[in-house]
């Protein structure tokens, strides 16, 4: 072979290299440049990991702490033990919390949806102690409960010692985690969507506008799609921030701990949203507003109810997926009256390669009362007359 000829074949080995290395996925913890110590990219709805470096590294989390308070009065809201609109007096304990807070005084009123507020903001500590507080009874209470969830959801790394994420006194130890289980709670944190009130502001205020509120999370205002979620900084815990953004359908979770300055915590999560969005697309299922059955209502004023989806359904899945998309809808076999227009009546689960990649609940289309005993005995006389039988 001439030379010439050699060179021809070297060329395009180096061609089909390039090409092949560009078009090929990212390899875990070396492609992307994170100087955070440790770090995880996580898609919500199929769990997968997209990218993770030292991501079960034990270490304190700061004010991510906080995740924990915003998942239990998150769920105690939805299960109906408390609301937003509750009143929450500070105790003179929630009162001496130093760090960030918003500067409660002994005995101040402030509703659960503005102590949320400032928790989700400005990460106050004040906000944060007596919002436990309210909840449980006591710190202690609060405590105990944030560390029974972490061992429901399975965050074996995890361990909380306050409701704040301060550091602890000399030689006493302090909260603990790693960015995998952060990234779990994060993932059940957005299952409750009214976090977003208030993770996604970037400027609002308390105390009929007295109170300046701005957020800490710089990437909300500053990076398109980033609606949440919290940040943390102490000098053992370095600068920490759980992110979340979505963008054309897809959602995305980012974690970065123990990075050194507030610079580099926004740049390594921009730069983990950046990969993900390149490499994920939500491709549409339903639309909102679609039928997909009926539920039988028991002892109602009519005989059933259309279960509806809610919003558009997306399958969040690779750009270059080619399977097929598995569609599981799920309703409930009987619902008793009174049934309330919008409330849960089934659910639709989505999968590809055995993976899940999309859910949502499907509702009642409209309110069904109870129906009298007039009402059942007219009911049951049509039934019989249609059916037949004398």
């Amino acid at each position: 072979m001439s030379k010439y000829w050699r060179f021809l074949v070297i060329i395009q080995l180096i061609v089909v290299l390039i090409v092949g290395l560009a078009g090929s996925p990212l390899a875990e913890g070396t492609a992307l440049k994170i100087e955070s110590l440790s770090s995880i990219l996580l898609e919500p709805e199929s769990g997968e990991v997209l990218f993770q470096n030292n991501a079960d590294l034990k270490l304190p989390p700061a004010s991510v702490t906080k995740l924990m308070v915003m998942l239990l009065v998150l769920e105690a809201v939805d299960k109906g033990q408390i609301k937003l609109t509750d009143t929450v007096t500070a105790s003179p304990e929630a009162c001496k919390m130093g760090g960030s807070q918003i500067w409660l005084e002994p005995g101040e009123q402030m509703t659960v949806t503005e102590l949320l507020k400032a928790v989700c903001i400005v990460s106050a500590n004040d906000a944060s102690y007596a919002l436990g507080e309210h909840l449980a009874g006591s710190e202690e209470n609060f405590i105990a409960l944030m560390n029974k969830r972490a061992a429901e959801l399975g965050l074996k790394d995890t361990h909380y010692v306050n409701t704040t994420g301060l550091e602890p006194s000399l030689g006493e130890t302090g909260n603990i985690t790693s960015a995998r289980d952060m990234a779990c709670l994060a993932r059940e944190v957005i299952n409750h969507p009214t976090v977003f009130r208030w993770s996604g502001i970037w400027i609002d205020s308390l105390r009929g506008g007295k109170s300046f509120l701005r957020n800490t999370n710089n990437l909300v205002r500053f990076y398109q799609g980033c609606d949440g979620l919290k940040t943390g900084f102490t000098n053992q815990a370095g600068f920490c921030l759980v992110a979340t953004a979505k963008r054309q359908g897809v959602r995305l979770v980012a974690v970065v701990m123990k990075a050194p300055n507030t610079q580099t915590r926004s740049r390594d999560v921009s730069k983990l949203f950046n990969y993900g969005f390149a490499q994920y697309k939500a491709y549409p299922i339903y639309r909102g507003g679609e039928n997909l059955g009926k539920v039988t209502v028991f002892r109602g004023r009519q005989n059933y109810v259309q279960a509806i989806v809610p919003q558009e359904l997306t399958a969040v899945l690779k750009r270059d997926f080619k399977g097929e998309i598995v569609r599981s809808v799920k309703l409930s076999p009987l619902v008793k009256a009174p049934v309330l227009k919008g409330a849960k009546i089934g659910e639709v689960l989505l999968s590809a390669g055995g993976k899940a990649c999309g859910r949502v609940d499907l509702i009642a289309d409209c309110t069904v009362p109870k129906a009298s005993f007039f009402e059942l005995c007219s009911q049951i006389f049509h039934h019989i007359i249609k059916v037949g039988v004398y």
